[in-house]
């Protein structure tokens, strides 16, 4: 998976996720030279729903995996 700047340079690649007890870890490379492993617990997961206003957004991510990329 691949996260871009809005440049449409790679920022991120992420290349594999696993979990550890409750957290979801992940290791990759950042800006292609800079091997990076982190994870993400729940509570910061849960963090996204304070970022996400209206209903237009909850729609948007509802059909966000079926869109094509332009």
């Amino acid at each position: 998976m691949k996260v871009y700047s809005s440049d449409g340079s790679v920022l991120m690649e992420v290349k594999s996720l696993d979990h550890n007890g409750s957290n979801l870890e992940f290791t990759g490379t950042v800006m292609g030279a800079m091997p990076v492993k982190g994870a993400l617990s729940p509570e910061e997961a849960r963090t996204v729903f304070k970022l996400i206003k209206g209903f237009g957004f909850w729609m948007f991510l509802l059909t966000f995996l079926f869109r094509r990329s332009k």
